[in-house]
């Protein structure tokens, strides 16, 4: 009798992270490039840098071209904003569904149900290394527990999404990761499994993973000192507002956790209206202006134009720079947001 796989109907060989790494190695310059970006990071969140660090990008990357064009606007302008601002650009891969649907370039890079996996690993790649190539650190969301070994190296900050806070398997992983990560709190915006996320993630564990020949080992983390939490309200409402910051920062410090804390301005936050991101991060700029000192960054849906599309077609149908997942602001909002960010923090952060 036939007992094990018996709801699988294939199983593939994948390339090894080695061989992928090997088919698009990074340099010497850009590896020292990236362990500046997270020194950086690091140092935004231990306060020996004063800078506001701002995640900023699409929702998720579906065209590498419309990508790229994002990414020569963006380092222009984070180079504008340097002296105040540091500017992570969200290169995110994957994406978490609710029931079903497109999970991302690295799961289905052709958008057509073929899951060319293998392809999307090395597509995704090679854009990582072109955007760093640019001056750009990454941001991504860690989400598929095997994923990092490929794409990790080319990482300066991480998020793990309201969906996997609470799973033991991403606490484990985020454990062993070599950048700062971020933890957003629950989708119902309770705080409850980010600060448990927390105090998980700085511990030592033990679990399973691959290795860099894609075997599957045993991994033993010694914990990730750089994690913070991401507030990106939930059950129809926000969190972002001073009582909710002070809340949160009541909460970190009762369980002897750093007060570091990132506002997402999309979700809940805007209520779902992408338009309404400005608005919040003036909210939060304004609340560091009168003397906040636990929000250390903001994160951004951002794209070439403005909202989102449905996928009712092949990829030609889809209009270049917008959206295939959550509504986005357009460039031009996005350099007024930024550029009115860096003036308003330049009269109190010095």
């Amino acid at each position: 009798m036939r007992l094990d796989n018996t709801n699988i109907r294939s199983l593939e060989r994948l390339v090894t992270p080695e061989q992928l790494k090997q088919q698009l190695p990074i340099s010497d310059e850009l590896a020292e490039r990236i362990e500046l970006s997270r020194r950086t990071v690091r140092k935004i969140l231990e306060r020996q840098d004063h800078r506001m660090m701002v995640i900023v990008g699409p929702c998720s990357v579906h065209d590498t071209k419309a990508a790229m064009e994002y990414a020569g606007k963006l380092k222009q302008l984070a180079d504008e904003v340097a002296d105040q601002v540091y500017v992570v650009m969200r290169v995110y891969f994957e994406k978490p569904r609710t029931t079903v649907g497109w999970k991302g370039l690295i799961n289905d890079p052709d958008l057509d149900g073929s899951f060319n996996i293998e392809k999307g690993l090395a597509v995704g790649r090679e854009l990582m290394l072109q955007i760093t190539e640019l001056g750009l650190p990454i941001a991504n969301e860690a989400l598929d527990p095997i994923s990092p070994q490929y794409l990790q190296d080319l990482i300066t900050w991480s998020a793990i999404g309201a969906r996997t806070t609470e799973s033991q398997t991403h606490r484990e992983m985020a454990s062993g990761l070599s950048v700062p990560i971020g933890f957003k709190n629950g989708t119902d915006g309770s705080l409850g499994v980010a600060i448990n996320a927390l105090q998980s993630v700085s511990n030592a564990h033990s679990f399973l993973g691959i290795d860099h020949q894609g075997k599957v080992s045993i991994i033993n983390s010694a914990g990730n000192p750089h994690a913070h939490i991401v507030l990106r309200g939930g059950g129809g409402k926000p969190n972002y507002d001073s009582v909710s910051i002070a809340l949160t920062e009541q909460a970190l410090s009762e369980k002897d956790l750093a007060t570091n804390i990132m506002v997402d301005c999309s979700h809940a936050n805007s209520a779902k209206d992408a338009s309404l991101q400005p608005l919040v991060l003036e909210n939060v700029t304004n609340q560091i202006i009168e003397g906040n000192q636990s929000i250390i960054g903001v994160m951004l849906e951002s794209h070439l134009n403005a909202g989102n599309q449905k996928m009712n077609g092949g990829s030609e149908q889809l209009e270049y720079g917008v959206s295939i997942t959550d509504a986005c602001i357009d460039w031009n909002t996005t350099e007024r947001s930024l550029l009115e960010l860096r003036d308003k923090l330049a009269s109190v952060k010095a």
